[in-house]
């Protein structure tokens, strides 16, 4: 395993897949990092939903035009957060856990892209529809997974013209 601020440095958004299935060993190792995200309060509002149907992936990619790559993903996982258990912050709860999963998949050899849908509630309610989630849970992304088609050049974004320090 990579040195944590490694993969933090080398993460990048992937696009594009090869046809290599995502284990179940490897779903489960994302999905526990994940979960080992802080919440507020401890609450843990967050629900994963995991697809690698072809057919639903396939519907997936038609939420948004921004959700294309899912039609070549072998794995997608909407990121929800029960709004019962936390109203205020199953957003950042989820937020997150959501960095927790795409360090994970980058330390297993996988890569992902963050697809975004919260506050849209249109894009919100066409997830819902397609994986059944119930009204109360919160949909706030989708992550579409998958083992890099290509690698790409490192290109690190720090900026120190946006870091302040004592004051602004």
């Amino acid at each position: 395993m990579e040195n944590v601020l490694d993969l933090m440095y080398s993460r990048q958004r992937v696009r594009e897949f090869t046809d290599a299935p995502v284990s179940d060993d490897q779903l489960e190792a994302m999905l526990m990092a994940a979960m080992a995200a802080p919440s507020v309060q401890d609450r843990r509002p967050w629900h994963f939903v995991a697809v690698q149907k072809r057919k639903t992936l396939d519907k997936l990619a038609k939420v948004h035009k921004y959700a294309y790559m899912l039609e070549k993903a072998p794995l997608a996982v909407a990121i929800c957060g029960d709004q019962k258990v936390s109203e205020k912050y199953w957003v950042e709860d989820g937020c997150v856990a959501t960095q927790n999963l795409l360090l994970a998949a980058k330390a297993l050899g996988l890569g992902g892209v963050w697809i975004s849908l919260y506050p849209k509630k249109k894009h919100q309610k066409a997830v819902r529809e397609v994986l059944e989630i119930p009204e109360h849970v919160g949909v706030l992304c989708m992550l579409a997974l998958g083992t890099p088609a290509k690698e790409k050049e490192l290109d690190l974004e720090f900026d120190s013209e946006r870091v302040h320090r004592e004051e602004w």
